[in-house]
């Protein structure tokens, strides 16, 4: 089963690409996503990588959580899942 993991407080240099390269180095990603506002089209500082193995996405996280990434203090951590704010 994949694991859904979030990072925060990223630089806006960072890109998909460099992040899933990141994420490689502890593992399999299955897929890495930098969100982006839909008016600038420049990236919101967040993004989602999802690995294939729950061992591997913890020995990231680890790793990651804190790190200092181009000026940037990452925060990593499992995903929350989303949730409907309609009521």
């Amino acid at each position: 089963m994949s694991v859904n993991i979030y990072v925060g407080n990223l630089s806006y240099e960072m890109t998909e690409n460099k992040l899933n390269e990141l994420f490689s180095a502890h593992g399999a990603v299955t897929s890495a996503k930098i969100i982006m506002d839909q008016y600038s089209g420049n990236s919101k500082g967040f993004g989602f990588i999802e690995m294939k193995e729950r061992s591997e996405a913890d020995n990231a996280i680890n790793d990651l959580n804190g790190k200092n990434i181009l000026n940037r203090e990452l925060k990593v951590n499992i995903a929350k899942p989303k949730t409907n704010n309609w009521n």
